[in-house]
């Protein structure tokens, strides 16, 4: 209705000047010059009034729009002081003033909800201008996970990783690609994937960065599950028969009728050799069985137990050992109230392989020393240590010591830091091993934090 009225006011406007403009042209021709003094003013005053009309609603639209450049909604325009024609407009301006600033309001929600979720997520994450490579923006688990707690420009990181960084400029949108970073002398597998958006005239590359080491351990874990379950099978079918033969010929050596006319040297090598053979397949079977345990181990007994109670358990097992050995066993616990959710002998057993080792690694150091220590690595995670101050390993060898059959010493079987990062795993966590070669090495069980 109010907009049918401005439009009447209009049309009349226009009307009445052509009537005006009608009138001077007639008294024109019919040579009444004098009614000329009297239409003229009126023309001009009705011109004056139009364009007066039209450079206050251009003012007004220039004022919005200059508002609207500069984000500006929160001016509020005077209906009720504005003449007649301008209360329409400013009506109009008021109402895309309020939805402009609710639609401010709904992305702004949005965009704080959304960077929130993406400070939550594991996945670091990081976006950046292709041009100049300036951050535009990065979240906590991009700079947790690099280690980065300031990032200006996207070339910085080829200081701390080339070969990362080599990898991301490289990677085009859409592809992904696993590549490997060194931590604290870890190795860590990063899946980092990319994608390229338009924004403001600009192109930005969008980089994730997700941490897969997990992931790939359990499914190498997996892997040699299954390659130890058929080989086990494998071995026990076929040197079980040979070791009960060898048990079987022996017997009968010592029957009568079978000695005679062999002499008694030729008796005993005959009865050496079959001893060799059921000694070899018995400690080949005993062997396969050791390691048939790598695949028994699928359930696990749940429970909440405190650290220290822990600590305290395996302190009795292992302390007359150390003592008897000169080794000094030291137990850290910055908090007595830490707790975790574990199948307590799983747990036990790999402190104690990890301890029989470290025990190993310190035999010939001058003041040999084994640390223990408990602390909360976040909100969710805690982390037992288990260092020494031994012999350490080359940092070749950190990437194999949990592969089944791998030992480090001639006397090992290889099994039990095999053993232990599949009880880990089985119980959401992770192992970590750092190590200096000639300085020691320290073991990192990583925990979901528990409650008692």
């Amino acid at each position: 209705m109010k907009s049918d009225r401005f439009e009447w006011r209009l049309v009349l406007q226009v009307l009445a000047l052509f009537a005006s403009l009608l009138f001077i042209s007639f008294t024109v021709i019919k040579g009444v010059y004098v009614c000329l003094f009297l239409g003229i003013p009126v023309v001009i005053y009705q011109l004056i009034k139009l364009i007066s009309f039209q450079k206050k609603v251009q003012d007004e639209v220039m004022q919005f729009v200059a508002a609207v450049h500069y984000r500006d909604f929160s001016r509020h325009y005077d209906v009720k002081k504005a003449p007649a024609r301008l209360k329409l407009i400013r009506e109009g301006f008021n109402e895309i003033n309020d939805t402009l600033k609710l639609i401010s309001r709904e992305r702004e929600a949005q965009y704080q909800y959304l960077q929130k979720i993406l400070e939550l997520v594991d996945t670091g994450i990081i976006s950046y201008e292709q041009e100049t490579g300036e951050t535009a923006w990065i979240n906590e688990s991009f700079k947790l996970l690099l280690g980065i707690p300031y990032l200006k420009k996207i070339q910085a990181i080829e200081k701390r990783e080339p070969s990362l960084y080599k990898d991301i400029i490289n990677l085009k949108s859409g592809e992904s690609k696993v590549v490997t970073i060194s931590r604290n002398q870890q190795h860590i597998s990063i899946l980092v994937s990319v994608s390229v958006f338009k924004s403001d005239e600009k192109y930005y590359k969008l980089l994730a960065f997700q941490n897969v080491s997990d992931a790939l351990d359990e499914t190498e874990s997996k892997a040699w599950q299954k390659l130890l379950s058929v080989m086990t099978h494998e071995i026990m079918n076929s040197v079980a028969p040979i070791s009960s033969l060898a048990e079987t010929l022996k017997n009968r050596l010592k029957s009568p009728e079978f000695i005679t006319g062999i002499s008694e040297n030729d008796l005993d090598d005959i009865e050496l050799g079959i001893d060799t053979i059921r000694r070899r397949s018995d400690g080949l079977l005993r062997f396969t069985e050791n390691y048939r345990n790598l695949n028994r181990i699928n359930a696990l007994d749940l429970n909440p137990i405190l650290i220290t109670d822990l600590f305290e358990n395996i302190s009795g097992l292992m302390l007359p050992s150390l003592e008897k050995k000169g080794i000094e066993l030291e137990v850290v616990i910055k908090d007595l109230t830490l707790a975790i959710e574990v199948d307590v002998n799983l747990i036990e057993q790999v402190l104690i392989n990890i301890l029989v080792n470290a025990t190993e690694a310190v035999k010939d150091s001058p003041k040999p020393i084994i640390t223990l220590t408990a602390e909360p690595l976040d909100n969710k995670k805690v982390g037992i240590k288990v260092s020494d101050n031994g012999i350490g390993m080359h940092a070749e060898l950190l990437d194999k010591i949990f592969i089944p059959f791998f030992s480090t010493r001639k006397t090992g079987s290889g099994i039990g830091l095999s053993l232990c990062k599949q009880i880990m795993l089985l119980h959401r966590g992770n192992i970590q091993v750092q190590s200096v070669e000639g300085k020691g090495s320290t073991f990192l069980l990583q925990f979901n934090m528990g409650r008692v």
